[in-house]
């Protein structure tokens, strides 16, 4: 047994493993599992299908990788999950690979937390440095920008898109797309406003906030048509990179409508 290999473990031969990997008590590693230099699983991990996890990545005793996803249409083909470098994985968390249905592909980027009893689920996309708290849940095809955050005991919706550095409320059910800097609140999920906490912690300028702000207001929180609204705001703050951001994530297309505050018509 390797020196970072605890005795009671289970490893197949066949796995990937970097020189200085740490392996805890009654793990299991698949044979398509590669684990990169310095990844540590604490105690009573599975990881197994095809599944790559990144430098410096620390997973917490319970928590599954890689395996089948919950879907019924998944037919055992022979999709991946990636995740990043230096995330951490606390315990009970799940996380299923991508499905043909979908990407063949779930990705979890650099820098994650993801905390107790958090799951992520087929053909999801994770961004940099995305957490997400305890029993935060995500559905099928979910795709999260960086720096987002989702409170405890969130579920988002299949297909649903949240924008780079927005904030999640507890407890909240979020069934449509989510703009950049966006922050949701409440039972069933609606937009309250931009995460200004977060944008002031990521470095954002006053002046930033206030152009960020007044496009928002304009878009949800005056009168006239929703692409009405749009335009102007492209034409009175398309140079500025962050409204430009939250008019491309709005442009896109997507099967969701976009989430509007209480009130609004938009979107």
């Amino acid at each position: 047994m390797a020196p970072g290999i605890h005795p009671s473990a289970i490893v197949d031969p066949a796995a990937g493993l970097a020189d200085d990997v740490e392996i805890g008590p009654f793990c299991t590693v698949g044979p398509h599992v590669s684990l990169a230099a310095g990844v540590r699983l604490v105690s009573h991990v599975v990881v197994d299908g095809h599944t790559g996890v990144g430098a410096g990545t620390q997973v917490f005793p319970f928590s599954t990788l890689g395996l089948a996803p919950q879907s019924v249409s998944y037919k055992g083909e022979e999709s991946r999950l990636e995740i990043g470098r230096d995330t951490i994985i606390r315990e009970h968390v799940t996380i299923n690979p991508g499905t043909a249905g979908g990407r063949m592909l779930t990705r979890v980027g650099d820098g994650c937390f993801l905390m107790v009893g958090a799951h992520v689920a087929h053909d999801c996309l994770l961004g940099d440095r995305v957490v997400m708290a305890n029993n935060a849940t995500l559905a099928g095809h979910v795709e999260i920008g960086d720096d987002a955050i989702l409170g405890g005991l969130c579920a988002v919706h299949q297909f649903v898109r949240i924008g780079r550095q927005a904030f999640i409320g507890g407890m909240a059910g979020v069934e449509r797309d989510v703009i950049p800097f966006g922050m949701v609140v409440g039972e069933r999920g609606h937009l309250e406003g931009l995460n200004i906490v977060g944008l002031k912690r990521r470095g954002f300028s006053r002046d930033e906030i206030h152009r960020l702000r007044a496009a928002y207001r304009e878009l949800f929180e005056e009168g006239g048509d929703w692409t009405s609204r749009i335009h102007s705001v492209s034409e009175s703050y398309g140079g500025d990179p962050a409204v430009q951001q939250m008019l491309a994530f709005i442009g896109h297309d997507s099967r969701r409508k976009i989430l509007v505050p209480l009130r609004s018509d938009g979107g």
